[in-house]
């Protein structure tokens, strides 16, 4: 026998598109040319059930019915579009509506495409495959942004958020008040640099918003897209910095002078000698 082995092959892995509509009948048959197609169909027959699932299994595109009773998909949708864990997650909305309104409120939700009723497989598989290929490159170059701790975020012209880094989310949550979420406009003077880049775009940009103890700078770095602005934003500190540790760890002068020390690169028994402490002493503010 050869003592080779052969190399194991995994299956390649199957896309997960969550399928919802109040009508038990349209799921099934949408889940089986899901099926057909090689990916893994999760099914919901009502918005909050749609959630919980995304929140348990993040499907990598929804299917949602415009219309539904109780929480409709104008409303699913952006509930989706508020968790950071799904608001990355493409939704193609699923309607027999024709009227341009409707149409629009699905954009404005958050939708990124709409097929009408009766649904026709091969359309249906040609917008999947697109807004999978599309997500997945936008969704790449974000982590991509995100290893590498930058602080960056895109807004549309108005100074509504798009996406973010992590880093550059933790900044900016103390100016929106109502939480860190896709669509959630930042203050306005941010908006006004967008509208000043448009006018000149090859001139540096930036707005200073201050803080309690922080100031955050804007820099328009350049335009993504039509609609999209990609920033930089910089945290300056304003103010002594033993007396910003003090107030925000909610600890001693004492501690906080040996924690700024500490931040400075300085060893236990350099700041012992700085602050004319014993070693035992500095190790104890330490604890």
């Amino acid at each position: 026998m050869n003592s080779m082995q052969q190399p194991q092959h995994s299956p390649a892995q199957r896309n997960i598109v969550l399928v919802v509509d109040d009508s038990a009948q349209t799921v099934a048959m949408v889940a089986e040319i899901i099926e057909q197609s090689g990916s893994t169909a999760l099914v919901a027959l009502r918005g909050d059930r749609a959630l919980s699932i995304a929140r348990q299994i993040t499907p990598d595109i929804i299917l949602l019915d415009a219309v539904m009773p109780g929480m409709d998909g104008f409303e699913t949708c952006r509930q989706l579009k508020k968790d950071e864990a799904l608001a990355h997650v493409p939704v193609i909305f699923m309607t027999g509506l024709t009227d341009t309104d409707h149409v629009v409120s699905g954009f404005e939700a958050g939708g990124v495409d709409y097929v009408t009723k009766p649904i026709v497989p091969k359309e249906l598989l040609a917008r999947i495959r697109v807004h999978l290929a599309n997500a997945r490159i936008a969704h790449g170059a974000q982590a991509a942004l995100d290893s590498t701790g930058r602080f960056l975020l895109a807004v549309d012209e108005t100074g509504a958020l798009l996406w973010w880094t992590p880093q550059a989310g933790r900044l900016i949550t103390a100016f929106l008040p109502n939480g860190l979420l896709v669509g959630a406009n930042l203050p306005e003077p941010v908006s006004g640099l967008i509208l000043q880049s448009r006018r000149e775009p090859a001139t540096p940009l930036s707005v200073t918003l201050p803080g309690a103890t922080t100031a955050i700078n804007f820099e328009v770095v350049c335009q993504l897209a039509p609609n999209e602005f990609l920033m930089r934003i910089t945290e300056e500190v304003i103010g002594d910095m033993e007396t910003i540790l003090r107030d925000r760890l909610q600890i001693s002068d004492r501690e906080a002078q040996v924690l700024t020390w500490i931040a400075q690169g300085k060893s236990n028994r350099d700041i012992a000698e700085i602050l004319a402490l014993s070693p035992r002493t500095v190790n104890k503010h330490l604890e």
